[in-house]
């Protein structure tokens, strides 16, 4: 069972790890002028909601993969017996 929640691990740290480096290549870029979109939706605190979606959205993407892996583990120990 221990070995199951390592891998689970393992893989859930592998699909977000490529997430994290696109995220943080997109950060790195500056642009000398900022979208005009981005400087109202900070002023009116809009701003928030719209990140409290994105994580939202990604910690249930997560979640379904996560629960797919054991299904899918489960699964394979069933063929394998």
């Amino acid at each position: 069972m221990k070995k199951m929640k390592n891998n689970l691990l393992s893989r859930a740290v592998a699909l977000l790890l490529p997430l994290l480096l696109l995220a943080s290549t997109a950060f790195a870029q500056t642009s000398a002028a900022q979208p005009e979109m981005a400087d109202a939706l900070r002023q009116s605190g809009k701003i928030y909601v719209v990140v409290l979606v994105l994580v939202i959205i990604m910690t249930g993407l997560l979640v379904y993969l996560i629960r797919l892996d054991g299904k899918v583990s489960r699964l394979e120990k069933e063929i394998k017996e």
